[in-house]
């Protein structure tokens, strides 16, 4: 096992290219690529202005949705088996087939600050979202799918529109779940936030979730759902905290503190603090100083095992670091050494790898730990 005298004689670890996917999007006209693993399969989802392009590595298949409005004006979320894309923008949630059409939609309030209106099509306010328009800077929800594909969870700006004029409901957010067939409201709850945005953090059993709520200036929630008898019960985790990941079995929560000062081992069942890891002191310090800290992101690898790196920290200092955790006592196991230049953080591509994205956006490069000789 060899050390690295650049990095205060840190252990390393070698990775494995499982594999390299090419983004199915050009760059220059659409988001960074992402992996998703929900349900065993892997995606590879890049969003642009008018499509949204999701790419089946095992097969190499692409099947592209028509967008319903500009990729700047909310989110995505993909089924599990693929076939159905659901936006969720500043007035509506939609689920959409690749053949372009409308499997159902949900519309709810509008997700700008001084917008009265519950708008009936994009084109309603289309012309409000460029050059300092109210729509432009509105905060956004955000969208997942079970792990399962049968149910949908989504964070939204109240009242619905089936909600008529429910003045009580008027300023509320809410996290809903629907049927993902139909886009039934099976249940849905107050989450008591003011949001920019949020995510969701998919969790193996189909009747829990995640959602991190960014509130800007005013703090950054993060909430546990369960879903039991048509009931969704809510219980905040934090106040200060960002979901990273679910362990495999589902026990335990990933997360760091708005901060990025520590990364946190949380029991899923109640939300407990069981361990916790400070960057300072546990990652070597640049050698032209300033500080480390955590990305917002990381993956388990296994049940006691998980990648996280400090590359937002480590740029301008040198290439970004990726380190291996052991969750049973939140300690740096070693230095990630690559068999070539990776760029940016690390996040969770399922079956005990993990993946990065090309420096360029082109590829989604696969990993795992290289067996030890």
């Amino acid at each position: 096992m060899s050390t690295d005298p650049m990095n205060g004689g840190s252990v390393l670890r070698a990775a494995r290219l499982v594999a390299t996917v090419p983004a199915p999007l050009e760059p220059g006209s659409a988001d960074a690529p992402f992996l998703q693993h929900t349900g065993g399969r892997r995606l590879v989802v890049q969003r642009a202005d008018t499509e949204l392009a999701v790419l089946d590595t095992a097969s190499g298949d692409v099947v592209r949705f028509p967008a319903p409005w500009p990729r700047s004006l909310g989110t995505v979320a993909v089924s599990p088996s693929g076939d159905i894309a659901v936006f969720a923008g500043l007035h509506a949630v939609r689920a959409v087939a690749a053949s372009g059409a409308t499997l159902w939609e949900l519309r709810h309030a509008c997700w700008a600050d001084e917008c009265p209106e519950m708008h009936e099509e994009f084109g309603s306010y289309a012309d409000d979202c460029d050059e300092g328009g109210e729509h432009e800077y509105a905060g956004s929800g955000s969208a997942a799918f079970s792990c399962d594909g049968k149910l949908l969870w989504a964070h939204v700006r109240g009242p619905l529109a089936a909600d008529g004029a429910a003045d009580d409901a008027a300023s509320d957010e809410f996290w809903l779940v629907l049927d993902a067939a139909d886009g039934r409201v099976l249940a849905r709850t107050s989450t008591g936030t003011v949001a920019s945005g949020s995510f969701h953090t998919v969790h193996p059993d189909p009747a829990q979730m995640g959602l991190s709520v960014g509130e800007g200036e005013e703090g950054s929630p993060a909430l546990w759902g369960r879903l039991d008898g048509g009931v969704l019960s809510v219980r905040k985790i934090d106040d200060e905290t960002v979901l990273l990941d679910a362990s495999p079995s589902g026990r335990h929560l990933l997360a760091t503190d708005v901060q990025q000062d520590a990364l946190y081992l949380h029991a899923a069942e109640d939300g407990t603090i069981l361990r916790d890891l400070d960057a300072d002191g546990a990652v070597p310090p640049h050698s032209q100083g300033g500080r480390v800290y955590w990305d917002f992101a990381a993956a388990f690898t296994d049940e006691s095992t998980a990648v996280a790196g400090t590359s937002g920290s480590d740029a301008g200092y040198g290439p970004g670091r990726h380190w291996l955790i052991g969750t049973d006592d939140m300690a740096v196991r070693a230095l990630i050494s690559y068999p070539r230049p990776v760029s940016g953080p690390v996040r969770a591509a399922g079956e005990g790898a993990w993946y990065t994205v090309s420096e360029d956006r082109t590829a989604v490069l696969v990993w795992e730990l290289a067996q030890e000789s």
